[in-house]
């Protein structure tokens, strides 16, 4: 297995050390969101959703009371057909849209099952396909939220900045509008002007502090867009599950085809090849028994030799497949086993009432098996610990050492494989291993119910 202990002593980009390329800025975030370049986006966002819901809107509720009116006759269903694919198609501009000026970046969802082609096929996949629907709910309820973002956008936005500026422009009043300023309150006998300095400067630190919040007003609002078009133009969970499960099922099968090729692979060189020679030494030894007694008991002394090496290499293939120990006895024991192998001094507690099923069980028993492999290989560890036990429904693994530290989770490492085969039966892998260490791994497994015998 490949190993990460040693590594990450490189400095990344977010350092803060020198040729770090991590912007630094004067300014705090509330005094640069006015003027950062997302929030100009997401206020485009917000103005153009205004015209373009409308848009979505009309379309949508036309062609599908079209559709929903010619029902009665055969051309319904293909206008509603045609309306939800429509639908679709807006759904697939709204994310490129969201992914422009919001950041958003939203998988596409299922593409549509058709069990056979043709026209037929096409317009009953369009309407039994969940995302069709998705989207032409996104259509119709898009439009009274875009109203509100939009009015409430503009005039925070509007009020804010004319307010900041109002030492510029307050000249206006008294010289095109017959008043001293913006009219504070006014009644039949009395009126209040934003006209002195004092007043001139109130007003617009008032803007200031309007101009400094809309973009966190604008970012809010956004939130909720961004929530419409992940929820409904984005892939179902049914669906995402769906992928997830289909490509943890590819992760099993190559896991168990390497497993297979190692297996084969060691029974060929080692116990296999052994045997062979061993078949050999005892023709040969059969030969001279006659001739050379003494000759033949020296061959099969060494033949015998080669059996205990041979059955020692068979127990420790078998051992790598599924060591007896752990099923007779246990996570307790076998880990135990396993510790007591470590070049290391390992401590071992395994806190469980009752066995987890055997897959479990046997994921548990290699993940533990292989972290205290890097331990006894690169950590430089004098000490280490495993803790095993339950919470809730999950089985919680933690292998700690006091080595070097720099392990991480690198594509194509050893530790990247290990979290691949964890999370191909919902497991998780985290790796704590700062520079100087200590090394602390969590592995996470799901409980998938108590051990039958």
């Amino acid at each position: 297995m490949a190993t990460e202990y040693g590594q990450g002593y490189g400095l990344d980009s977010g350092s803060g050390f020198p040729g770090s390329t991590e912007r630094r800025h004067r300014l705090p975030a509330a005094l640069r969101a006015p003027v950062e370049g997302r929030t100009w986006r997401e206020l485009g966002y917000v103005l153009l959703s205004l015209p373009i819901s409308v848009l979505l809107f009309t379309y949508a509720v036309t062609m599908v009371s079209l559709g929903a009116g010619l029902l009665v006759t055969f051309l319904g269903i293909p206008v509603l057909a045609g309306a939800l694919a429509g639908c679709r198609g807006i759904g697939a501009l709204e994310r490129v849209r969201a992914r422009a000026l919001l950041d958003l970046d939203v998988a596409e969802p299922e593409p549509l099952r058709m069990k056979r082609q043709g026209a037929m096929a096409w317009m009953g996949a369009v309407l039994k396909s969940g995302t069709s629907w998705r989207a032409l709910l996104y259509s119709v309820l898009h439009l009274p939220w875009a109203v509100f973002s939009f009015v409430v956008t503009v005039n925070v936005w509007a009020l804010g900045w004319g307010l900041l500026t109002y030492p510029l422009w307050f000249w206006v009043f008294p010289a095109y509008a017959g008043q001293d300023g913006i009219q504070l309150y006014g009644d039949e006998t009395h009126r209040i002007y934003l006209d002195n300095p004092f007043e001139i400067t109130v007003t617009a630190l008032v803007g200031l502090l309007f101009t400094i919040a809309t973009p966190w007003i604008v970012r809010a609002l956004t939130m909720v867009d961004r929530l419409l078009v992940h929820g409904l133009l984005g892939p179902s969970r049914l669906a995402s599950r769906v992928v997830e499960l289909e490509s943890d099922r590819g992760v099993v099968v190559d896991t168990a085809a390497a497993d297979l090729r190692r297996i084969e692979r060691d029974l060929h060189d080692g116990a296999q090849a052994r045997l062979v020679a061993l078949a050999m030494d005892l023709g040969l030894a059969k030969e001279k028994l006659q001739e050379d007694p003494e000759a033949a008991q020296r061959m099969v002394d060494e033949a015998h030799g080669e059996v205990k090496t041979a059955l020692q290499e068979l127990r420790d293939l078998a051992r790598g497949i599924h060591p007896a120990v752990l099923t007779d006895r246990g996570l307790d024991a076998a880990l135990s086993s396993v510790a007591s192998r470590c070049t290391v001094p390992v401590q071992v507690e395994v806190d469980l009432a009752q066995r987890p099923a055997p897959a479990i069980e046997g994921i548990a028993y290699f993940t533990v098996s292989e972290l205290l492999q890097n331990v006894s290989k690169h950590s430089r560890a004098t000490w280490a610990g495993v803790e095993v036990w339950r919470t809730e429904n999950r089985l919680m693994l933690q292998v700690v050492d006091n080595g070097v530290g720099g392990a991480e989770v690198a594509p194509g490492s050893g530790l990247a494989g290990l979290a691949e085969r964890l999370d191909a039966v919902d497991g998780i892998l985290v790796v704590d291993s700062p520079e100087g260490g200590p090394t602390r791994v969590t592995a996470e497994l799901p409980w998938r119910g108590e051990h039958v015998r």
